[in-house]
């Protein structure tokens, strides 16, 4: 099951023990506050959880997918992303790692 913006809103309320228009007011303010600073270029770092960063893609030639013989020119962008932390990328290895075993 993916994890979308209502069940997130009703996760955060549980575990904090607040109301979800309260938990939902704190999700919005991250979110704007995090995609604030990168648009600023910024870096936005959460300790054992991970960076989000801006990195500049380069111009480069690809492949129109409406018609594979041509080739079209992607132009040069920013893209924004995410680097997990330790704390974060053991937790998912982990559970990979257990999901594997029980098949």
């Amino acid at each position: 099951m993916a994890l979308n913006k209502a069940l997130l809103v009703s996760e955060v309320a549980k575990r904090a023990g607040i109301r979800k228009y309260d938990a939902e007011k704190a999700i919005n303010a991250f979110v704007a506050t995090v995609t604030d600073e990168l648009a600023k270029g910024e870096r936005v770092r959460l300790i054992n959880f991970g960076t989000f960063s801006v990195i500049q893609k380069k111009e480069r030639m690809g492949v129109n997918p409406r018609d594979p013989k041509k080739k079209i020119k992607i132009p040069a962008r920013k893209v924004a992303k995410f680097k997990p932390g330790k704390l974060l990328a053991t937790k998912v290895n982990t559970n990979a790692s257990a999901k594997k075993k029980k098949k």
